[in-house]
């Protein structure tokens, strides 16, 4: 077996164990059994500690090294510590994205939060249409029932927009999960909103809550981030917020700015025409119980 060069191209050290285990016996299978069952632990520890979990002896430790193309137990530590960072890397950056590292200090997190949310209030501010957003205001002020649906992220502005209308009296109810959805679409008709919120504009629960809705006589309206999306194309007023659903946490986090301020922009609109509403509430009191057609 060549020496390993420590190259971006060599072969994953655990994979070389993995390889070789079959044909190792006694002490080395012991060795490298540990490493494949702790290879964090070993990348941080000594040649001793290792071989003292094995129960062998370090001179076994540095056969079975050099067995695997090493030039000795150092060398593979190192490229076990190596292996194990470009997974702690890979696994974060397909999470919280590349925009932020996992050692950025807190002042840099702060940064890139704020301005991925700025850039998303810039796209919001371009993407919304106050005609159609004025359209959808109307409707709710006069509906006999509001229905919200929203999974997951998608719930936190789809929530907020249900309290605040709750708040100036108007009758609405929130939805998410398919259950509950079927039981709210059904439970529309003509005159009624069923609103959704989808940044990814795919979700199949809410995308049939919106056709069913549509089926009753409902007006269908979807806040979304990609309107040309099977929600988008279902619902009869789409807003777009501007912002698509991105891969990664950070994306779907600036993302939601544009979310917010679009529902907002609704509450605010229905509050305008229903004024009386919102003066007539104590701050701190509901408009009327919540209840649920699901519960």
């Amino acid at each position: 077996m060549g020496k390993s060069t420590g190259r971006a191209d060599s072969p994953s050290p655990l994979q070389l164990l993995k390889q070789a285990l079959p044909g190792l016996t006694g002490a080395t299978h012991r060795v490298a059994e540990h490493i494949l069952a702790h290879p964090d632990e070993v990348a941080g520890g000594s040649i001793t500690k290792l071989a003292e979990a094995a129960e062998t002896s370090a001179a076994t430790v540095s056969r079975l090294s050099t067995h695997l193309g090493f030039a000795g137990y150092p060398a593979l530590r190192a490229a076990l510590a190596m292996e194990i960072g470009r997974g702690r890397e890979a696994g974060w950056a397909s999470d919280i994205g590349l925009a932020i590292g996992p050692a950025d200090p807190a002042e840099q997190v702060l940064n890139v939060l704020a301005s991925t949310s700025a850039n998303a209030i810039r796209n919001a501010l371009a993407a919304i249409d106050l005609t159609a957003a004025t359209r959808v205001a109307d409707a709710i002020a006069g509906a006999r029932r509001v229905h919200i649906y929203g999974e997951w992220g998608d719930a936190i502005p789809a929530r907020e927009l249900y309290i605040r209308l709750l708040r100036i009296a108007i009758p609405v109810w929130f939805f998410d999960g398919p259950q509950s959805s079927r039981i709210a679409s059904g439970l529309l008709g003509a005159g009624d909103v069923a609103l959704v919120v989808s940044r990814s504009g795919t979700e199949p629960e809410a995308l049939e809550f919106l056709e069913r809705s549509a089926g009753e006589g409902a007006l269908t309206v979807a806040i979304t981030g990609i309107a040309d999306s099977a929600i988008g194309r279902a619902a009869e007023v789409v807003l777009d917020t501007g912002t698509p659903a991105g891969g990664t946490w950070t994306d779907f986090f600036a993302g939601r700015a544009s979310d917010s301020l679009t529902a907002g922009l609704l509450f605010v609109l229905v509050a305008q025409r229903v004024p009386d509403h919102l003066a007539a509430n104590e701050p701190d009191e509901p408009a009327h119980p919540v209840v649920r057609p699901d519960s």
